[in-house]
């Protein structure tokens, strides 16, 4: 069973940069077919596809967010992580991570974190 758990600070301030991580318990993000997610709900709002990692490190992003996102990894700790930088208010969400099949689907995946509520306030 694929566990993923998501970590960071829920409060950021606006201008700066949104740091998580997710955490993957029970599987390797180095093998399989997969793309590792980043997904987000703003309130009210549907689910977002914000971009993915594969198993052999290759990046995407969905093209709004493209210029402001960067997903990395780290290999040896079966983490991948997801950076914003210049966050608005708009970027408040709950931000979830997921093991998905394939990409830009937000509602597809195979198993997904239980998200972290993230607010972008002064």
């Amino acid at each position: 069973q694929v566990q993923l758990q998501e970590s960071g600070p829920g409060l950021v301030k606006p201008s700066q940069t949104l740091s998580l991580t997710c955490t993957v318990s029970g599987g390797s993000i180095t093998t399989g077919y997969y793309y590792w997610t980043w997904i987000r709900q703003p309130p009210g709002k549907g689910l977002e596809w914000m971009g993915a990692i594969t198993n052999s490190g290759s990046t995407y992003y969905t093209p709004s967010l493209k210029s402001r996102t960067s997903i990395s990894r780290d290999t040896a700790r079966n983490q991948f992580s997801l950076q914003l930088s210049s966050v608005t208010p708009e970027d408040t969400a709950v931000y979830y991570c997921a093991r998905a099949p394939r990409l830009g689907q937000p509602h597809e995946y195979d198993y997904r974190g239980q998200g972290t509520p993230v607010t972008v306030s002064s």
